[in-house]
């Protein structure tokens, strides 16, 4: 990253005018190059886009995504760096600034997260979701697009995931055979997921093994669930936990690719050839 930088400074002193201005432009948004392309950068700068890319071939890079990637690599926060990031939120959120305390919040939400994941029971889910025949996820309507996310996510590494959120009577789907025998419900609970309880006590009678996502200290029958694993306690009651729910679907899903090996790695590469295809991006 430093390099790059150093690169963007001499060209800002000593490059032709619109070198001098593209330089000038990358080094004041740095972080804004992950949203931008040769095009939108030469329309800002009154440009050809052919002129941008000429800029960045002299920089040593074949495109702007080459710099996006050259960026995401290269801009780890150090140890130092981050123990004086955290010292100065704790100053902050001591001194009681609103976004200080939230963050920090979060900070502590996702240590819980993570300290989960060396638990027996993330390893059991991992195992459960590796090996059910079919694995259903089962959310509220406001929290779909958390399980479709989810859903996706774990097609990276195997086949017969399904995402449910109860619009249309969907739910039906899973009583619809004879029994739940080899298959798996994930349930993300949620305290407008009035459905959730019965859903699972329903499941289980199906013959289903299910893998229950909610609050610390939620009102929940031990017997309704084979597995629960247990997020942080909320913000306020009428708080539904989005960032630590976000954060612990994100690592239960990498787990379970990380577990599926290279059978994992197949399918990603098969995914993103058939999405070069389509001209799709990679969703990883």
């Amino acid at each position: 990253m430093e390099d790059f930088v150093q690169k963007l400074r001499q060209y800002a002193k000593s490059g032709t005018p619109a070198e001098r201005r593209i330089a000038k432009y990358f080094f004041e948004h740095l972080n804004d190059l992950p949203f931008e392309t040769a095009a939108s950068v030469a329309d800002r700068l009154d440009l050809s886009p052919m002129t941008v890319g000429r800029f960045l071939r002299a920089l040593g890079y074949q495109g702007l995504d080459s710099v996006k990637i050259h960026i995401r690599e290269t801009s780890a926060i150090s140890p130092t760096q981050m123990q004086a990031s955290l010292t100065e939120l704790q100053t902050d959120a001591s001194a009681g600034k609103p976004l200080a305390v939230l963050v920090s919040e979060q900070i502590q939400a996702l240590h819980h997260i993570y300290h989960l994941t060396g638990q027996p029971q993330w390893n059991e889910a991992v195992s459960m979701i590796s090996a059910a025949h079919e694995v259903f996820v089962a959310s509220h309507a406001r929290l779909s697009g958390f399980a479709s996310h989810f859903a996706q996510r774990l097609t990276y590494a195997r086949d017969g995931i399904h995402a449910l959120d109860g619009t249309g009577s969907r739910f039906a789907e899973l009583f619809a055979r004879l029994d739940g025998n080899d298959a798996l419900l994930v349930v993300i609970d949620s305290r407008r997921f009035g459905k959730a309880r019965l859903l699972a006590r329903t499941a289980r009678r199906y013959g289903y093994k299910v893998i229950l996502i909610t609050a610390q200290g939620a009102n929940w029958i031990p017997d309704q669930a084979n597995l629960v694993l247990a997020l942080p306690p909320a913000r306020s009651d009428g708080d539904d936990n989005l960032p630590p729910l976000m954060a612990l679907l994100d690592c239960l899903s990498e787990a379970v690719i990380a577990a599926a090996g290279e059978e994992a790695s197949a399918r990603t590469r098969r995914m993103t050839e058939f999405g070069s295809m389509l001209g799709e991006g990679a969703n990883r």
